[in-house]
């Protein structure tokens, strides 16, 4: 059985071994590649330069998810990416990104296919590849259809979706639609011998909807037949440095002809991705060899599955049901549990007692323990994990007790001060921590450590990262 330590043995232990990460170091998705002598693609691949359209992405009001999602869809097809580019809604400088974008080989747009005055794509492709437009009266009968279902469904009038149905079945001449997400469509345009533009709707869902099509069109084939896709590797860790482990590569020599090695710190883990193009394998094995000696202890998956959902394919592999009990974080923990399909198979439920009436009324925490350790304690942490097992039904509880701030820190419970214990059949961990960072890093950093943790106890591991 692990006992409650301080956070300072398991810390000093892995910066023997190049040092933990601290919250601001992987909290912020750092990306970089660490190069040795020269790189030289073994297979050239056609250039993608995705464009992703709308002002409020350039204000910072939202957060992109195009152009990642269709960046790494370029990479997996075999193009490469030369930039993502996010521009606002203004005719001039929508026009300037779009001419650029028609350069590569494979142009992804998305966003400003609505029925709006700003919805201004449509118009800037055509005028970058010097053509005109035109209604699609097949694409006008689709989504007049599908504006008359909407209004009837809504309990609204036609005619407040009527004024643009005409202005989203406007296409630059020579495109194609692929389809439709909503009443805005997908569209395709071949120009200059092989070049493909896909324009797609800005929302996410809607995007990912329609991708697929565009693979489907005999002009994207054939671009794709040009290409040859790279293959891909990723190696996960947890508890050590960004800074350790890019040593470690660059001490196994980095980039290597074929082979593309990034580092990136992603919700407190390290990930090296291996890019490698066909014929370079056995480079790439060399490489993971000479990386993997100084830092496999921390090395804990070499897929991209969130560490929740290792966490429930570890708890079936075992036939184990698993609860949460949560009071600083908040229900994240069993949260993101939830979020992975199929949870239900493992994850029982979960507790969030906040106040110390709820630790005694839900989860058995004696008032006593509370009154003489505080709610931010190991001994609450481990009550609160074997009250969750108890009267949950489950096998394995997690527990998180903690302070987030900004206010309620003290001298000895500062803020960031975090107990997380977690209780199985055959033995328990615990953990206390001093988190850096926000309330929302804390939070965060708190429920990811937990899942690990629950990790390290069903897998016997002895990384010492948590």
């Amino acid at each position: 059985m692990d006992s409650h330590s301080p956070s300072a043995a398991p810390a000093a232990d892995a910066q023997r071994q190049g040092g933990l990460a601290s919250g601001a170091e992987v909290a912020a998705g750092r990306r970089h590649s660490v190069a040795h002598g020269s790189r030289e693609r073994v297979t050239a691949r056609p250039r993608a330069i995705v464009v992703v359209t709308g002002s409020e992405l350039v204000r910072g009001e939202r957060t992109d998810r195009n152009g990642p999602f269709l960046a790494s869809e370029a990479l997996r097809l075999g193009l490469e990416p030369a930039r993502i580019v996010i521009v606002g809604d203004a005719p001039d400088e929508l026009e300037a990104a779009l001419r650029e974008g028609v350069t590569a080989d494979a142009c992804l747009v998305s966003g400003g296919l609505g029925p709006t005055h700003d919805d201004r794509t449509v118009e800037m492709v055509a005028r970058a590849l010097g053509r005109g437009v035109h209604v699609d009266a097949e694409l006008e009968q689709q989504i007049d259809a599908v504006s008359r279902a909407a209004a009837e469904r809504l309990k609204r009038p036609y005619a407040d979706f009527q004024d643009g149905v005409t202005k989203q079945a406007t296409i630059p001449d020579g495109a194609v639609s692929l389809g439709l997400a909503g009443t805005a469509p997908g569209l395709l345009a071949e120009h200059d011998g092989g070049r493909v533009v896909v324009v797609l709707p800005g929302p996410p869902s809607e995007l990912q909807r329609l991708w697929p099509n565009a693979l489907e069109t005999d002009a994207f084939r054939a671009l794709l037949a040009r290409t040859h896709p790279p293959g891909r590797r990723v190696l996960r860790f947890f508890g050590v440095s960004e800074s350790a482990v890019a040593r470690a590569l660059a001490e196994a020599g980095g980039d290597g002809d074929g082979v593309e090695a990034t580092i990136c710190a992603r919700d407190f883990e390290i990930h090296v991705d291996l890019v490698v193009d066909p014929g370079a394998d056995a480079r790439a094995d060399a490489l993971e060899a000479a990386l993997l000696p100084p830092i496999e202890r921390w090395l804990f998956s070499r897929d991209e599955r969130p560490i929740e959902e290792h966490v429930l394919s570890l708890c079936r592999a075992k036939g184990l049901r698993l609860a949460t009990a949560e009071s600083e974080t908040g229900g994240t923990v069993a949260a993101r549990l939830t979020s992975i399909p199929g949870a239900s198979e493992v994850f029982v439920g979960g507790v969030v007692a906040y106040a110390n009436e709820v630790k005694h009324a839900a989860l058995g925490v004696p008032e006593e323990l509370l009154a003489a350790h505080g709610a931010v304690s190991a001994e609450v942490a481990e009550a609160m994990a074997r009250g969750a097992r108890e009267q949950l039904g489950a096998d394995v509880a997690v527990a998180v007790t903690g302070i987030a701030g900004p206010g309620g820190g003290t001298a000895d419970k500062p803020v960031g001060l975090v107990y997380l214990h977690v209780e199985g059949p055959d033995g328990s961990a615990a953990r206390e921590f001093t988190f850096p960072g926000d309330r929302n890093a804390i939070r965060v950093r708190s429920a990811v450590m937990a899942l690990h943790l629950v990790r390290r106890l069903l897998t016997r591991s002895r990384d010492e990262a948590v």
